[in-house]
């Protein structure tokens, strides 16, 4: 992923107050398609098939969109900015991908992503063997923490 923060990538960007306001208030749906590309949807319209594009992600910054006001007017589009706004969006489509063995598509964590350390709030239990508790398993982890049977 980029650098930049997001506010710095809005900068980069240089989207006027009127898209950048669109971005923020319409309803988007986003499908990460895999090479730096996300389909964006813009679930506001009556016919949201019918406003689906995808956006470019090169180096962390959206750099195109195949949608008409990208193509048409100066200045990025509310499908760019969109992207950049939902951080967790952005991040997603400029991470790394590994291909799995099944054929899907896995983001590859760096080390600094995970500790071997629990969270605070683990609540595993010896009812569930083999299934970590939900603070354990947004944290990572696929197995539960070992737990002493009082």
């Amino acid at each position: 992923m980029s650098e930049l923060a997001p506010s710095e990538v809005l900068d980069v960007l240089d989207a006027d107050a009127t898209v950048e306001k669109r971005a923020s208030w319409e309803a988007f749906e986003f499908t990460m398609l895999g090479d730096g590309d996300v389909e964006v949807v813009n679930s506001s319209h009556d016919k949201p098939s019918e406003h689906t594009y995808t956006v470019h992600v090169e180096g962390g910054i959206p750099s195109d969109c195949s949608c008409p006001a990208f193509e048409y007017r100066e200045g990025s589009c509310k499908h760019q900015v969109a992207v950049v706004i939902r951080e967790p969006v952005l991040e997603a489509v400029s991470a790394k991908p590994t291909l799995k063995a099944d054929g899907g598509v896995a983001v590859e964590a760096s080390e600094s992503d995970h500790s071997d350390e629990r969270p605070d709030d683990c609540d595993c239990s010896p009812l569930f063997e083999e299934l970590p508790c939900w603070p354990c398993y947004r944290d990572g982890f696929e197995e539960p923490a070992e737990v002493c049977e009082e």
